[in-house]
């Protein structure tokens, strides 16, 4: 099997553990929606209290639609939760809202990788636009020059998804931690919040993966042209 080809080989797999993670997500989400939290506490209340804990009273928490579309807003420093997370009283709506406030905090304390992906997000915007553009042009008109510049965005794409990483990993950890500490959950309920908070990290890197993968593809069809 030629390198291009088991390339891409990995890359189909990897794309499948992406779909297979997206469903686990969604699954565990809505297998754990339906868990109510022993303290009765909803997604806002987990999030008001974490915040507030933790000396963010000016940090404020808003419902938007659409499942799953929960985030941290650094510009505005603003929680934005989905109508299930901030309404709901379930194991999933309390640990995704505290995974949330887990990026509030890291913005607060300047957390590195956090800093590192706010500063380069501007490069990683334009670069992700542009990248495919050039890998295109490059391989249908056999410019090489094209498609080593390609390679050069793509790479920065790559680097965002990979520091994304750790940042997300690091919100989850501070969630668990807070939640038991404060005694958002129970210790038996524990193994729930672990359980969402993992499926939702699995995105993330099944995503870094096949980014990485389509990465070290184009590296090896440009040296073996160049």
């Amino acid at each position: 099997m030629s390198f291009n080809n088991g390339m891409f080989v990995l890359i189909i797999i990897a794309f499948l553990l992406s779909l297979w993670a997206q469903f686990r997500v969604k699954s565990t989400f809505n297998r754990w929606s339906g868990v109510q939290n022993l303290n009765g506490m909803t997604g806002y209340d987990a999030a008001r209290h974490m915040l507030d804990a933790n000396g963010l009273h000016d940090v404020p928490i808003e419902p938007v639609r659409g499942a799953l579309s929960d985030h941290y807003d650094p510009i505005n420093r603003v929680v934005r939760l989905s109508e299930p997370v901030y309404y709901e009283n379930s194991i999933s709506a309390v640990s995704v809202a505290c995974h949330e406030v887990g990026h509030a905090i890291q913005h607060k304390e300047s957390y590195p990788m956090l800093v590192l992906r706010h500063r380069i997000f501007p490069i990683v915007n334009f670069a992700s636009g542009i990248a495919p553009f050039l890998l295109i042009a490059g391989f249908i008109f056999s410019a090489m020059n094209l498609v080593g510049l390609g390679i050069i965005f793509f790479s920065v794409t790559v680097a965002f998804q990979l520091i994304t990483l750790p940042v997300e990993f690091n919100a989850s950890n501070r969630a668990r931690e807070i939640m038991v500490s404060e005694g958002y959950i129970r210790n038996e309920e524990e193994k729930g919040v672990a359980k969402v908070l993992n499926a939702a990290a699995l995105t993330y890197v099944a995503a870094a993966l096949i980014s990485l993968l389509e990465l070290i593809r184009y590296i090896g069809i440009f040296n073996s042209r160049d």
